[in-house]
């Protein structure tokens, strides 16, 4: 099981992440408590590994400004987490992964032909469009409307459910911010403890 960190903001902590077994790091450049500046996010790229999945998240951003942050810090991937269309995808460099708060199958059926390989699975939106750390009923997705993409479920997850999450979802990867944060700052054992977890959860599609 592949496993991404999220809201990344310190050299040590990306350092210590990948030690532990993270496949991807994510930076956040929209409105969150969790925002990195292009600066740090450069510092933090530079002293992680090539094979490492660096993905910028982003809120509606335009394409010039997303290309440009990409392009000076070093990003592999781009996460879309507001209202972003198909075609605004396709006009991106880098693979894109699209993140759908999920408010029922309605809405995942209108991403079924969604032209990326990559969606993100999450909670409905609370204050910030992502980062909320709060679970929803991943009994209720209807596994049809997600084969033809690599999910990577995210939304309230934590060492103690990581595992049910992955057994119901089987998800290509999970996606992990808060359940690994102490008093809102990044938790070095629960980093740890959460990716031991979910790499030795056997899942199979």
């Amino acid at each position: 099981m592949k496993v991404k960190i999220c809201g990344i903001t310190d050299v040590e902590t990306g350092i210590e992440a990948v030690r532990y077994g993270a496949d991807a790091i994510g930076f956040v450049f929209a409105e969150s408590k969790r925002r990195v500046t292009i600066e740090k996010a450069q510092e933090i790229i530079g002293y992680l590994p090539a094979e490492v999945h660096k993905v910028g998240v982003f809120v509606n951003e335009s394409r010039e400004e997303i290309e440009k942050i990409a392009s000076i810090v070093g990003l592999t991937h781009i996460q879309l987490h507001g209202d972003e269309t198909g075609r605004f995808s396709e006009s991106l460099s880098l693979p894109v992964i699209k993140s759908i708060s999920f408010q029922g199958n309605e809405g995942l059926a209108a991403l079924a032909d969604y032209p990326n390989e990559f969606i993100l699975l999450d909670s409905p939106k609370g204050k910030y469009r992502g980062g909320n750390g709060t679970v929803f009923n991943w009994n209720e997705v209807d596994p049809n409307l997600i084969n033809n993409h690599k999910i990577i479920l995210a939304g309230g997850l934590h060492a103690n459910n990581v595992e049910e999450a992955i057994n119901i979802i089987r998800p290509y990867m999970v996606d992990v911010s808060s359940g690994v944060e102490t008093d809102g700052k990044k938790d070095l054992d629960k980093i740890k403890t959460f990716i031991e977890k979910a790499k030795s959860t056997p899942v199979g599609r």
